[in-house]
């Protein structure tokens, strides 16, 4: 599923019609409700406060440098209350807690 905005009314009209080619579903946020995203929201958050808050950037290149860092810490080394307090990095190697592999599982991989 692709959870958006509206957008400029082109590019809603395009991503409608690229979802509906593909099969995949579309959650359109309606005006005015940020909330009904939260995932990206509190993201977003997190991101102005640390970054930007916490930098200056001299340059376009040291926004990137150092932009770049935060994302590759956030996305494999800090701990994410949504993955049960694992680095995500680390959540990929862990085994899955009741899950267990079928046949078709193992087949597939």
């Amino acid at each position: 599923m692709v959870v958006s905005d509206n957008g400029a009314e082109l590019t809603r009209y395009a991503v409608l019609a690229r979802c509906q080619g593909t099969g995949v579903a579309w959650h359109c946020i309606a005006p005015g409700r940020p909330q009904q995203n939260g995932f990206v929201e509190s993201f977003n958050r997190r991101l102005r406060d640390e970054c930007p808050n916490g930098h200056l950037f001299p340059s376009l290149a040291a926004a990137e440098r150092i932009i770049e860092a935060w994302r590759t810490d956030y996305n494999t080394v800090r701990p994410h209350g949504s993955l049960g307090g694992l680095a995500p990095a680390e959540f990929t190697n862990h085994p899955r807690q009741g899950h267990r592999e079928t046949e078709a599982d193992v087949s597939a991989a």
